[in-house]
Order: structure tokens, then sequence, then C-alpha cells
């Protein structure tokens, strides 16, 4: 069980009594502050998957496999992403409780399976984090050049813009962090500032495309400047920058035990903003392929979405916008840092980590468990100075903890399968699918297996794109072995630990 400071939580509104009652029925004391309303848990996801964030890191890269047709990933992504939506959105109602992943999949699975749902996930969400910080140096040093501290080259995959990331993605960290470590109120409310933020900077950059345009909307047929071979494996090493993307969407679960009538709002707010994500991310793709000065000098591969954006706005309202994208990252780390220690706190709560005492305890003026928040900014920092000035570890790190995420969420959406079949029910009064249950279920686990093989497949265009050594060719496979193999190390020293009795 959590431990706090106090016998009670100062600070939650007389309304959470309710869903405090609601969630002692699992088995918990409410000792997190319940504050987030409907737009605070939409802000959660939104942040999380960041479209201004991971587009102006990956839009590159997505061009320069597939050309312009690569767009039709993107709506695929969305459409495979939504089925698992739908699914953790009944999920959210059923089971509004922090670390959705470790206990959805603890419901469905029981104990071994629910505890490396949540071990992967929580790997996933620390390199997450890392890989979101690093994204300032694709943002900052075009808004002022005194934000390129170590040497003068920009690029991301330069030895000076790799170290000169690190420098700036640890300054990050350290902000979210503390943050994190105030309060929740002080975290949403900056997310959600953050957010309002992102939203005007996705409209005014699509109004921007749009209205300088420099070609047609059927460019997205366009597949002259792909990689040569057959297009259908271009399209699908392209298709890797909207799995990058749409992600995270689930973070309202996260934050069940801090959200006002979570079993309504969460369910709702997941699937709002997948799908507010997905439609501003597909405008500001088609418009920066309409509004692009070239398709084919290498500019827009090398560069991406800030060589548009700069081109068609090279004055004091470009500056504007690429700080907007500024904003955006930094609540993506937030978000990422934010869902990371509510699932570092519920598997410590229940015992289930080393050090589960000092994991769960939430401090009893700013209501937040301050060490997850600590260890998630603290390990994020060290990942990324291990591997100073490696400018191919970027594209690794992505990729490898998008993987494994991908494969955490399976370990919901299978067993959930599985318990469809055997005529596991949606709730009553809740949200859910009904008969189209096991349909969509079962094409979300269908979806879900496609997209890890692809994410971890060894290519040296992903993994090794300056080169490496086979390792870090086949780093998503390893990676997952090593961290199967640590969490069953772990998981034998606390699997006998008591927990709170499984609520089917």
């Amino acid at each position: 069980m959590a431990t706090t400071l106090e016998p009670t939580a100062p600070g939650n509104p007389p309304s959470a009594t309710r869903d405090g009652a609601d969630l002692a029925t699992f088995g918990y004391e409410p000792v997190l502050h319940r504050k987030l309303g409907r737009y605070a848990s939409f802000a959660a996801g939104f942040s999380f998957v960041s479209i201004l964030t991971t587009i102006f890191q990956f839009f590159a890269f997505g061009y320069s496999f597939g050309g312009a047709a690569f767009f039709w990933t993107w709506p695929l992504v969305f459409a495979g992403q939504f089925l698992v939506a739908l699914n953790f959105a009944e999920l959210a109602a059923r089971y509004p409780i922090s670390g959705c992943i470790y206990q959805w999949s603890r419901r469905l699975a029981g104990e071994m399976v629910g505890w490396f749902a949540g071990w992967l996930m929580i790997i996933a969400q620390i390199v997450t984090a890392a890989a979101a910080a690093i994204a300032l140096q694709v943002v900052l040093p075009s808004i002022w050049s005194g934000f390129q501290i170590i040497g003068t080259d920009t690029a991301l995959t330069s030895h000076d813009g790799a170290m000169n990331a690190v420098l700036l993605g640890s300054a990050l960290l350290v902000v979210t962090t503390v943050i994190n470590v105030i309060g929740i109120d002080l975290m949403a409310r900056i997310n959600s500032i953050g957010v309002t933020i992102e939203i005007v900077g996705v409209l005014a950059i699509i109004g921007l495309f749009f209205t300088s345009a420099e070609r047609g909307p059927d460019v997205v047929f366009d597949t002259s400047q792909a990689v040569e071979g057959p297009y259908w494996m271009a399209f699908l090493v392209s298709g890797l920058m909207a799995a990058y993307v749409m992600v995270g969407f689930d973070s309202a679960g996260e934050l069940s035990e801090e959200t006002k009538n979570p079993r309504r709002v969460a369910p709702r707010t997941i699937l709002t903003a997948l799908t507010a994500s997905a439609l501003g991310g597909g405008l500001i793709l088609v418009g920066a392929l309409m509004a692009a000065p070239s398709l084919d000098d290498g500019a827009l591969a090398e560069g991406g979405l800030a060589y548009v954006l700069t081109a068609k706005l090279d004055s004091p309202a470009g500056t504007v916008l690429l700080g907007c994208v500024a904003v955006a990252i930094m609540v993506c780390t937030l978000a990422v840092q934010t869902a990371g220690s509510r699932l570092l706190f519920s598997m410590a709560r229940d015992g289930k980590l080393p050090f589960a005492k000092a994991l769960a305890a939430v401090h009893p003026r700013y209501g937040t468990p301050v060490l997850p928040a600590i260890v998630i900014g603290a390990v994020g920092i060290a990942l990324l100075v291990l591997n100073l000035g490696n400018s191919a570890i970027f594209a690794t790190l992505a990729s490898v903890g998008i993987a494994t995420l991908y494969l955490a969420y399976l370990l919901v959406t299978t067993p959930l399968l599985v318990r469809r079949f055997r005529g596991w029910q949606s709730e009553p009064g809740l949200f859910g699918l009904g008969r189209f249950g096991i349909p969509v279920n079962l094409l979300a686990v269908a979806w879900g297996i496609a997209m890890t093989v692809n994410l971890a497949w060894p290519r040296a265009e992903v993994y090794t794109p300056e080169g490496g050594s086979w390792w870090m060719l086949w780093a998503a496979p390893l990676f997952v072995l090593l961290a199967v193999g640590v969490g069953f190390a772990i998981y034998r020293t606390v699997a006998d630990k008591p927990a709170p009795a499984l609520v089917p």
C-alpha cells in the first residue's frame, strides 16, 4: 500500500470524496491530490503524443525513405492505434487506477504478466523522456545561436549537435523533475498552458503552410524521392515516423487517481487526445509537403519541418512559431516523466519494486510521489550522458524505446482478447465496445504484433545510420531480452510481496 507522511492528503477538493471511495474498492487509499479536470486530462495525453515535438524531430526521417507518399503511413498508423485506444478507453472506465498499463495487465492476466507490462513500460517511458528532451536541439539553436553551447554544427546527427543535444536535454529533464516534485497542480497548469500554446502553434503552422503552398495536395502520391528498391519496403521504414509519434495517449489513464470522475473523463480524453493529434499532425504533413520550396534538392530530407518553416517565415513571427515547438517539447518531456513516475508509484505501492516503501511515499504537502519523479529524471539524464557525442544513438534510442512501449501495450491488449473469448463483458453504464469488442481487440493485437516487428527489425538505416557495431543493429531485440532478463531477476525478489486483492 502507498505510504504518506500524513493520514490524509490535503488539497483534494470535496468532489474527490466519491472518486476516493471508488478507488478504495480496489484496495488503495487515496493519497494523491485529485485536481485534474477534462482539459488537463486531455492535455496529459496530447502533450505525450506532442505532434510538434515528434513531427519536427522525425519528419526528415520519414521523407528521406518514403518521399512525399510517406504521408499515407500517418492515417494507417492512426487507424491501428485507434483500435488500441478503444480497448484502453474501455479499461480506463473499468479500472481508474494510476499506473494503468501495469494495473490493467495485472487484472487481466495475473501478477507476473502485469509486472512485466509495467516494467517494460517504465523502461520505455524513461527512454522516451530522454529522446523527447534531445529534440530541443532541433529547435533552440534555430531560435538563437546562443543555444548552441558546444561547437558550431547544430545538426542532431553531427558530433557537436549530439553533444549539445545531451546538454540541453539534461537541463530540460532537471526542470521537469522539479515541476513534477512540486505537485500535480503546478504540473497540470504548466502542461495545460503548454498544450494550449502547442495547439495555437499547430493551427498557425497549418495556416502558414496552406497559404504559401508551392504545389497541390496531390503531392502525397509522389514517390519520386523514395529510396531505391521496392516501394513497400521504403514505406514500412518511413512508417516508423508515425509509429514514434502516436503513442502515450494512455496518459489520461496513468493520471486516473488525480482526475475528477476518471471513469468517464479518462476514456474520452484517451480517444480525443489521439484523434486531435492525428488530425493536426496529418494537416501539418500535407501542408509541409505542399509548402516546401523543393522536394528534390535534399533539403527536405535533411532539415525536415524546420527547413520548411524557416524558408516560409524567416522573421520574428517564424521565431515565435519555433518557440511554440520548444514549448511543446518541454510539456512533452514533462508529460512522459509524469506518466512514468505514476507507474513507478503504482507498482511500488503494491510492493513490486526494490525500495518500494520509499518509491511509494507521497509528499504530504505536494501530494506527489517525489522519488519516482527524481528516478525518472536522473536515469533519463544518465542515459543521455552515457551516449555523449554519439550521433548515431538518437535514432537507436527512439526506436528501442518505442518498440518496448508497443510490446508493453501488447501485454494489455492480448490478455484482454483472451478474457473476451472467455466471456469478459463491458461494465454497464460505462464506455464499452459491446459486441464489437472481440473484432476490435483482435485487430488491435494483430496491429501491435506487426508494428512491434517493424520497429524492432534490424535495419542499418534505422539503428546504425552513421555506422556502428552489430549490437546497435540488433539493439531492439537485444534490449528487450536484456530488459526481460533483468526484470525476471527483480521480479523474483518481489514476487512474494503482498498486494491488494485483484478486483475483476
